[in-house]
């Protein structure tokens, strides 16, 4: 078995890779890092990812950086076993890295542009205005979706609901208008409950 090792902090993008290893339950050790003291930025953290941030990942010594390629490695790794990511070569593998893409680049870049906004204090200028719009119209491309199935893969729970959840629940957050969207509010609700989710302390 491989020693995985995952840098992290609480309340940070860390979090859906540590609820991705609970949900999967791969035995792990968890190191903390201090990014309100700069403890990202040491030259030892620094070898391990160029860019000083959490999530990093460490799999028998060797890093791995950015959240959605540790997600989707710990899927293919070890969810396929489990019944919570599809086998590569299936259409529903197709649909799991092309939703998981979704909500972190295709969601993920009016989201970006929110909290710009609202950490500028100007979230209802036209910036963050036009962002809240672009996510509302795909927030309803989502809905449409869950309307057709419980679970983004279809009638089970499987890791692309915990990935695009976390992004979701974080953008309802900040502001993003997931509440007129009532599928996913529903399908939100459920994702957020598992106990996986509960870990963020």
């Amino acid at each position: 078995m491989s020693n995985i090792v995952l840098y992290w902090h609480p309340m940070s993008s860390a979090t859906p890779v540590a609820c991705a290893l609970a949900e999967l339950g791969v035995t792990h050790e968890r190191v903390k890092v201090d990014i309100t003291t700069g403890e990202q930025r040491r030259p030892d953290f620094l070898a391990l990812n160029p860019n000083g941030k959490v999530p990093t990942l460490t799999v028998d010594g060797a890093p791995m950086f950015e959240a959605l390629a540790i997600e989707i490695w710990l899927g293919e790794q070890y969810g396929v076993k489990s019944g919570l990511w599809p086998a590569t070569g299936t259409p529903a593998h197709l649909q799991a890295v092309s939703w998981s893409t979704w909500s972190y680049v295709t969601y993920g870049a009016p989201l970006v542009r929110l909290q710009a906004a609202k950490d500028l204090g100007t979230p209802d200028d036209a910036h963050g205005t036009a962002a809240r719009k672009n996510l509302d119209e795909l927030l309803a491309l989502l809905d449409a979706r869950l309307s057709r199935q419980p679970w983004m893969l279809g009638e089970a729970y499987s890791l692309v609901d915990l990935i695009v959840g976390s992004v979701i629940g974080y953008s309802a957050y900040i502001g993003a208008p997931v509440q007129k969207h009532p599928h996913v509010m529903a399908w939100l609700g459920k994702v957020q409950a598992r106990p996986s989710m509960q870990i963020d302390a």
